[in-house]
């Protein structure tokens, strides 16, 4: 009886461990306070296979200049590069909701013979601008588990030093999981 005991205590402590820290920043925060790093959710995917939904929801012209996976099961971008608008701000084109977003993550679902019980791991660049705008775009419309790539694919910038501001830091690429320059046409979104 004791040893059982102590095997569901150490169980719990492990996958507790697994999970990634919230971020400390509240807009990269969701509603389900789920996080994996890039090793986590590598280990999620491959693991548990079709029972988890791994989307890509970067600008499939951003996937092409940055790399892809083919371990995510389909893009789908939250936010789409409109080259007819300026940014306000920046001097890059301005990025626009993807309307069909959540109705494309449910798609992606049934068309695998899910539903919206099943985990779905949200990565973007750097684990904050998209990831948890994206996981915010499902929030309410029932889905269970929403998990987000909180150092995303290409990770985050180093602060100091020559390469300051280059992405070396975390993230996919850098944690030496699977990936390429090469796009799987059957995975990339493409505007109707």
């Amino acid at each position: 009886m004791r040893l059982t005991t102590l095997f569901l205590i150490l169980a719990a402590t492990v996958s507790t461990a697994q999970a990634a820290p919230a971020p400390a920043d509240p807009a990269r925060q969701t509603p389900w306070g789920l996080y994996l790093d890039a090793r986590e959710a590598h280990a999620m995917k491959t693991g548990r296979g079709d029972a988890v939904l791994f989307i890509d929801v970067r600008d499939p012209i951003e996937i092409m200049f940055t790399g892809f996976t083919d371990v995510v099961d389909i893009n789908i971008p939250i936010l789409l590069a409109n080259p007819s608008k300026w940014h306000p701000s920046k001097p890059v084109f301005a990025m626009e909701e993807n309307p069909d977003f959540e109705p494309m993550v449910a798609a992606a679902l049934a068309e695998r013979g899910l539903d919206k019980s099943t985990p779905v791991i949200l990565m973007c660049r750097s684990g904050g601008e998209r990831g948890a705008p994206s996981a915010r775009a499902l929030h309410g419309k029932g889905y269970e588990q929403v998990y987000v790539v909180v150092d995303g694919f290409e990770g985050g910038t180093l602060k100091e030093g020559e390469r300051a501001g280059w992405r070396l830091v975390n993230g996919w690429k850098n944690s030496g999981l699977p990936w390429s320059y090469q796009l799987n046409r059957e995975k990339m979104y493409f505007r109707p």
